[in-house]
């Protein structure tokens, strides 16, 4: 009888990993496939790059209608929009004490490591056409031109153009409209819970696709620049992805501490979309997979579709490390030594720039190119970058994701509505058949010497 209350447990969960296992298994091996053929047909290899393309077409697809379906239905079919300027305060409040840290450990990184002193690449050999034409490109700072470009002039023109802070204004009002006509509102509820749960699928068969665009998008990066790129620029690409790492181990690690939430188990429930994010260097790619686990996770619906979406605008924390680390890095290659005035002034300057320019093509490049030109420093640290810019890319928008993932854990454990029953079964979800088995195991041992205790006594 045991045997059979037992088995009637395990097995299900076990077929329940491997159904959840399945895609990061395809994704692993499409990347290391992409790997190797980038590596042995470089010619082949960069031809790739439309699977790429198509995959990243068919996400940016299926982001704006999921966005907006998911955010009506947390805010409108829970009936509590009295929060709603709460949990916006909070968010903000949070992002910018992320991405501080974020600019403070770029800081101290670029001092201490000197990433840029004796770079020996030929500057010469270098086109910096891409980068007159970077100099070029205005992005408007300004908070009364970010003030305005947060309501849409047309919310189908905001749906077409992928405008996530314009989308999710749009939603907030038309939740709030539902929520004030009330009952005869009740079928226009119920057709946008209808379309998330058809989005939620749209998502799952837009993901089978996954491993194909990780193909492309990895053995094109590989195929366009080759192995060797790597040994040359060992050193910038060596200090970026420890200064991620550091920022990870310590700031997130920290707040996942402070909010009681394992930081393992959180990288273990999100391990699908951060590989599509590393190996697409997209954070697009891999939001309806991260808002679908958050959700999974604990984080309720109406916080993480609120959440997610905005902190790809304003807590972007692996860009804006990346920003301040090769700011220094630019001014460093050409001989220039900054004081200490200098370096806090650029951090300030960053932690406006860095936000509000999502929609421009690499974005991060652009705002460095502009931040240089700002202080009359020369820009062709830039053009350095631009042949590696997609494996550095590759890491600071893995960063982005996971910072934005515990973000939503952040603010939701702050409204007191983060379920914690619901992510401890999510992360036993997550482990391996084996360690499921091992902990079954042990609470079986426990439960025998609680009895025989009990028997001992009598």
């Amino acid at each position: 009888m045991y045997y059979n209350y037992t088995q009637a447990k395990f097995l299900p969960l076990i077929g329940e990993y491997l159904k959840n296992s399945k895609l990061t298994t395809f994704i692993f091996l499409a990347l290391a496939a992409g790997i190797l053929f980038g590596w042995l047909a470089p010619a082949w290899a960069v031809k790739m790059q439309p699977l790429a393309d198509v995959f990243l077409k068919m996400v940016k697809m299926i982001i704006a209608p999921l966005i907006f379906a998911t955010l009506v239905v947390g805010i409108a079919g829970h009936g509590d929009v009295k929060n709603l300027g709460k949990i916006g305060l909070k968010t903000i409040i949070y992002f910018e004490i992320a991405t501080t840290f974020a600019l403070i450990i770029g800081l101290v990184s670029a001092n201490v490591l000197q990433p840029g002193a004796g770079f020996d690449i030929d500057l010469n050999t270098i086109s910096m056409s891409a980068v007159e034409n970077m100099e070029n490109v205005k992005v408007d700072h300004s908070f009364s031109h970010m003030l305005l470009d947060l309501v849409p002039t047309s919310i189908f023109k905001a749906l077409a153009e992928g405008s996530l802070l314009q989308i999710v204004v749009f939603a907030i009002f038309f939740s709030l409209a539902i929520c004030a006509v009330g009952q005869k509102a009740r079928p226009v509820l119920d057709f946008m819970q209808s379309t998330c749960d058809v989005m939620f699928k749209f998502t799952e068969y837009v993901m089978y696709f996954a491993p194909m665009g990780v193909f492309g998008a990895i053995s094109a990066t590989i195929g366009q620049n080759g192995i060797g790129i790597l040994s040359s620029y060992a050193k910038l690409i060596g200090v970026t992805y420890l200064s991620l790492i550091i920022f990870a181990m310590t700031i997130l690690v920290i707040v996942c501490k402070i909010i009681k939430v394992p930081f393992g188990g959180l990288l273990r429930a999100i391990k699908e979309p951060s590989l599509l994010a590393f190996s697409t260097a997209s954070s697009e790619a891999a939001l309806p997979k991260a808002m679908e686990a958050m959700e999974k996770f604990g984080v309720p619906k109406n916080i993480v579709s609120f959440v997610m979406p905005t902190g790809y605008t304003f807590n972007l924390d692996g860009t804006t490390l990346y920003l301040t680390l090769t700011t220094l890095f630019c001014a460093q290659v050409v001989g220039i030594d900054l004081n200490f005035e200098q370096q806090i002034l650029i951090m300030l300057t960053l932690m406006l720039t860095s936000k509000g320019v999502a929609g421009v093509p690499r974005v991060s490049l652009v705002v460095l190119t502009g931040t240089l030109h700002t202080f009359g420093l020369p820009v062709v640290g830039v053009a350095i970058l631009l042949g590696i810019d997609q494996i550095l890319d590759m890491g600071r928008t893995t960063i982005n994701l996971v910072g934005n993932c515990i973000a939503t854990t952040v603010v939701a454990r702050w409204e007191d509505e983060f379920d914690y029953d619901k992510m401890n079964k999510f992360i036993q979800s997550t482990k391996t058949p084996k360690h499921r088995k091992t902990l079954v195991e042990q609470k079986n041992i426990l439960a025998d010497k609680t009895i025989h205790k009990e028997h001992t006594y009598r």
